[in-house]
């Protein structure tokens, strides 16, 4: 059998009532390892994943979904996957629509699945503030349901990419950046099973969310004119 090239990454933070679920359509897909980071869960996902199927790493601190992603993106480099994967363990995002994804690495660095649906009002007002801000032609731009090629699982996996807080702007900038393409497909994803958004909980994350990230797009502005300049 060929070494897999593909590896489906599940940050989880307590999400054992779900977990089992999303590994399991995980590893429907051919040809693809699923690992499932756990950020310092204190129920039983670890257990619940390691029963379900998949290979488990246990971070000994919270680091939140980017830093667990990371992780996710550090193990598939150092194990030599050239194709990530990446989903949450709340069973909102479809298993289903990972080999659209996977097969849309072809042509783009990167591909996400976009749900425009599932705009609230806060997400409304907050991505189209920071597409105006950042010129970024992402529609969903926190979305977590993502395929990263080997370009992007390179560049993601630097210490450069350590400081991020969120898996959104501050990726997305990077990512644009460096000049990798970045493409939506369309997916229909499903109600949160369990937990809630960290970033759309409430009004008050929403407005420090858009401090947090107004400051990191205008330092990424910042730093882009100076090099313009000097083109």
């Amino acid at each position: 059998m060929p070494t897999p090239d593909c590896l489906v990454v599940i940050p989880a933070y307590n999400e054992g009532a779900s977990v089992a679920a999303v590994v399991a359509g995980a590893r429907a897909l051919p040809g693809a390892v699923v690992l499932v980071v756990s950020d310092a869960s204190e129920d039983d996902t670890v257990a619940v994943a390691l029963d379900a199927g998949a290979t488990v790493l246990e971070l000994p601190a919270r680091l939140g979904a980017w830093g667990a992603i990371q992780t996710g993106l550090r193990y598939a480099r150092r194990h030599g996957f050239r194709q990530v994967l990446t989903l949450d363990a709340d069973g909102q995002h479809p298993t289903e629509a990972l080999p659209r994804l996977r097969a849309a690495l072809g042509r783009d660095d990167v591909v996400i699945g976009t749900c425009p649906a599932r705009l609230s009002l806060a997400r409304r007002i907050a991505w189209t503030y920071f597409r105006l801000l950042t010129g970024l032609k992402v529609v969903d731009v926190t979305s977590g349901l993502r395929a990263y090629g080997p370009r992007a699982i390179d560049l993601l996996a630097r210490s450069e990419a350590s400081l991020l807080d969120y898996q959104d702007i501050g990726v997305l900038l990077l990512l644009s950046g460096q000049g990798l393409t970045i493409h939506e497909l369309p997916v229909a994803m499903r109600k949160r099973e369990n937990g809630h958004s960290r970033v759309f909980s409430s009004w008050f994350s929403v407005v420090r969310y858009m401090v947090h990230t107004t400051v990191l797009c205008l330092a990424q502005i910042r730093r882009r004119l100076p090099e313009e300049a000097g083109a």
